[in-house]
């Protein structure tokens, strides 16, 4: 998956293209105000570098895509439907970049953030 051949050569998209992609949508979605490490590691590296795709994990089995998102939502929002946003936004800018279906995207709420109020 997300390799094409074409009479000039081949095409590969890795997933942390994919990532990057899904990291700046969900960015822009509503109720969003970060994105979480996947894991204890990644939280390690993430406060080391500035990876565009943490909180993003992209997955190839066979010809599906599979993303999973890690996101903070703000306090005070619908948390279903912030997901439900996020889920779409994903989804949407990924094929329309690559012109592939995206088989899911599961978005896994992380935590909650209050903003100040000050």
């Amino acid at each position: 998956m997300g390799e094409e051949t074409t009479s000039l050569g081949g095409i590969h998209v890795s997933p942390n293209a994919v990532a990057t992609i899904a990291y700046h949508a969900v960015l822009q979605s509503y109720g969003v105000v970060g994105l979480a490490p996947k894991n204890l590691a990644d939280g390690i590296v993430s406060s080391i570098t500035r990876e565009p795709s943490r909180g993003v994990s992209v997955r190839y089995i066979e010809d599906e895509i599979h993303i999973d998102v890690h996101v903070i939502v703000e306090y005070g929002t619908r948390i279903n439907s912030v997901a439900e946003s996020v889920a779409n936004t994903v989804r949407f800018h990924v094929e329309k970049a690559l012109g592939l279906k995206v088989n899911t995207v599961n978005v896994h709420v992380a935590g909650l953030r209050i903003s100040d109020t000050d």
